[in-house]
């Protein structure tokens, strides 16, 4: 697969420490790649500072044209900020596009964004955008439409609006609005985001799929509805729980033409969360890539004569209680007695094995990965069940029926199933619900007890920021702690993640002796495409870029 070349600065102030760092054995290849590209150097500058060359693209011979079926889920849309699935970001991407890429390998490419530089003191992040782009509606597309997406994503007072949790210290804290003067159009291609403070994650958060680049005649509208953007597809039909077609845009002239648009039509079939049900889609031969494959039809689908692909991730699942949510009258998790209770009495390796057949690593019920480059490796914690029943009396919720929620697909369900099994073992009630996704995504951040799946973020304090701030959209704990709060905010402004780690400790200590989260395991991730699709790996966030998949010529 070809990308476009791009004209950066080849070597960069941190770049070089960072490399010697890599060099001397104190950082992962990932977590090099991933500070070299944020701070600017591109992905193929960074393999060569540390004396490799970057991985060859697809060499297949793609031919134009054909029909590409892809399994997913196709929710209702809303406006791209308030977005909270991949698989939203994966409808649009066709024609809304992004100002920056994350790849599997830590490292972050250019689209709309031609190249990036960051100051010596991480307080001003100057983008470069790329030149010759139009929307499909004729307009060019300039600083100013960025700019105006800044400053939508920064707008705290849209409710759902997890974007900006992204931006950081560009929202002004008391009009929740961008800081005045802090997101400037310096010229028609130049953006300059001059932050009050430094934030290592605001690269990291344009890359997410809530980041979408949208036109302003959006408005806050559906993109279904008004597509306008500046890729190379177009919606024919939408229906939610059913099916999503998108097709080639024959009246735009898309600014990376030659090296992708390579399929006419792509459909998203939606077969629901049943795995089995997704399984007989593929052996019918209706489908030629799925989202994700789970549990035994890993297995199953490899017998099929399908594509395994595979990603180790810092995705992951959380059975959470939510401290603020209301059961018959009262909070039976704003004790924090109770919520240590729940955690001492599962075995995460266990539910690793039952919920996930063992594809993955035990986690640590804190929500930082040993991906992560700030990760600070904790004591093992104790599971102890006896204990855990006698901390639930001690809280006066011995006899408290917890009731936990889950999705009702194959791994979520199972293990959720895990979690209430060993909590019953040790001597505290349950009664497990699972509702189909229809129920379940409208109030996932407000189920008292439920299991959630998360995607992988490049940085810890990322998710962290995303998830377990107070107040936050995405946070679906309840978790408000003025100690983590202040601890998170100054992590942020800290780029070298050796210092950054003394910090992380703290906080992952605060998610444990809180109890905030059972945390069970880290997930590879896996999907299944046809011999003869092109490009159709699984990504680590889930992203779909069907743009540059095709069929082999």
């Amino acid at each position: 697969m070809t990308h476009p070349t791009i004209s950066q600065k080849q070597t960069h102030w941190g770049a070089e420490m960072h490399a010697q760092e890599y060099r001397d054995g104190k950082l992962s290849r990932r977590e090099f790649l991933t500070r070299a590209t944020a701070l600017g150097v591109t992905a193929a500058a960074a393999y060569g500072m540390i004396g490799l060359q970057a991985p060859a693209q697809a060499a297949a011979p793609i031919k134009m044209g054909g029909t590409l079926r892809i399994q997913m889920e196709v929710h209702g849309m809303r406006e791209p900020r308030l977005y909270e699935w991949s698989e939203m970001g994966n409808m649009t991407r066709g024609w809304l596009e992004y100002l920056i890429h994350y790849n599997n390998d830590g490292s972050f490419s250019p689209v709309l964004a031609e190249s990036w530089e960051t100051s010596d003191d991480a307080k001003t992040i100057t983008i470069h955008l790329r030149k010759g782009v139009t929307w499909n509606n004729g307009d060019p597309f300039t600083a100013a439409e960025v700019v105006h997406n800044f400053n939508l994503w920064c707008d705290g007072n849209v409710e759902g609006n997890s974007m900006a949790t992204r931006m950081g210290p560009l929202v002004d804290p008391d009009t929740k609005k961008a800081v005045e003067g802090a997101i400037v159009a310096k010229d028609e291609h130049t953006v300059v985001l001059n932050l009050p403070s430094a934030d290592i994650t605001i690269l990291a958060g344009i890359a997410d799929y809530p980041a979408a680049i949208t036109h302003p005649s959006l408005d806050g509208g559906n993109p279904i509805d008004n597509p306008i953007g500046t890729g190379p597809y177009i919606p024919e039909s939408y229906d939610v729980g059913e099916k999503a077609v998108m097709v080639r845009n024959p009246d735009h002239k898309w600014w990376n033409e030659g090296n992708g648009a390579y399929v006419d039509r792509v459909e998203f079939i939606d077969y629901g969360t049943d795995p089995a049900t997704i399984m007989a889609a593929v052996e019918a031969e209706e489908v030629d890539m799925t989202y994700e494959t789970v549990g035994d039809f890993i297995d199953i689908l490899d017998g099929l004569g399908m594509v395994r692909s595979e990603a180790a991730t810092a995705a992951t699942i959380v059975t959470r209680p939510n401290q603020v949510a209301v059961v018959n009258g009262k909070k039976p998790y704003e004790d924090a007695r109770v919520r240590r209770a729940l955690a001492m009495a599962v075995d995460n390796a266990v539910v690793l094995e039952l919920g996930y057949a063992g594809r993955g690593k035990v986690a640590e019920n804190h929500h930082v990965s040993p991906i992560h480059p700030e990760y600070a490796e904790l004591p093992k914690q104790a599971h102890d069940p006896a204990g855990a029943l006698a901390l639930m009396k001690e809280a006066g919720m011995a006899d408290f029926e917890h009731e936990i929620i889950s999705l009702d697909d194959g791994f979520e369900k199972d293990t959720t199933d895990a979690v209430a099994a060993q909590l019953r073992d040790a001597g505290i009630k349950v009664k497990r619900s699972v509702l189909p996704g229809s129920t379940f995504w409208n109030d996932w951040a407000k189920y008292p007890f439920s299991s959630t799946t998360w995607n992988q973020r490049p940085f810890g304090v990322q998710v962290l920021t995303l998830a377990y701030k107070s107040g936050v959209p995405w946070n679906e704990t309840g978790f408000a702690n003025e100690e983590f709060d202040t601890i998170l905010a100054a992590a942020n402004e800290i780029a070298d993640a050796d210092k950054r780690r003394v910090l992380m400790k703290r906080l992952e200590e605060i998610m444990q002796e809180e109890g905030v989260i059972l945390q069970p395991y880290w997930r590879s991730v896996y999907s299944h495409h046809r011999e003869g699709v092109v490009n159709a790996e699984i990504h680590a966030q889930f992203e779909i870029k069907y743009q540059y998949i095709g069929f082999e010529g």
